[in-house]
């Protein structure tokens, strides 16, 4: 094979490695939870009405992950923050009975979940989900509170200068 020809296959191997690993670090990572893990979405027993939101403040939600409600004859309501206080299944945001429901969080803030079967939010199976905001990255002029102004080297920048340097080791620059 010519040299040329091996500097163009080369060449474009580092570009097809440059462009396949800035798509999957653009793309949002996003995960799917079992909501109360192995034991599902039922009635708490009664010396565990908490179970939920202690599962919930055990994890670290983000925008775009996703819930997954699995039960039998019951369903799953979102609802607002005074509803849930009062177990109030009259107006929910959203419903769902299907016994296996995805939800995906699409924002940041709290969500609040009950049960719409009459009786269970009331002895415990209701949840309240906090989703973290996306934080900004500081703008690096160091006047940021917290932040020292040092430049930070991310995964994507590394992979930019192993492949420089793979190009001119290969007479490529």
């Amino acid at each position: 094979m010519s040299t040329y020809t091996m500097k163009t296959s080369l060449i474009f191997c580092i570009i097809f490695i440059f462009c396949f690993h800035q798509y999957f670090t653009l793309v949002v990572h996003s995960l799917e939870y079992d909501v109360g893990d192995t034991k599902g979405w039922v009635v708490p027993q009664s010396n565990a009405s908490n179970i939920y939101n202690e599962w919930a403040s055990k994890k670290r939600f983000q925008i775009e992950d996703s819930i997954r409600f699995k039960y039998g004859k019951d369903s799953v309501m979102v609802v607002s923050e005074t509803d849930y206080k009062a177990c109030n299944s009259t107006q929910p945001m959203f419903f769902s009975n299907n016994g296996n429901t995805i939800f995906k969080l699409d924002r940041s803030g709290y969500f609040y979940f009950i049960s719409g079967v009459s009786g269970h939010c009331e002895r415990g199976q209701k949840m309240i989900i906090k989703v973290l905001a996306i934080e900004e990255a500081p703008s690096g002029d160091g006047n940021t509170p917290g932040s020292s102004g040092a430049a930070s080297i991310s995964c994507s920048c590394i992979v930019q200068m192993v492949l420089l340097v793979v190009a001119g080791s290969a007479g490529l620059l």
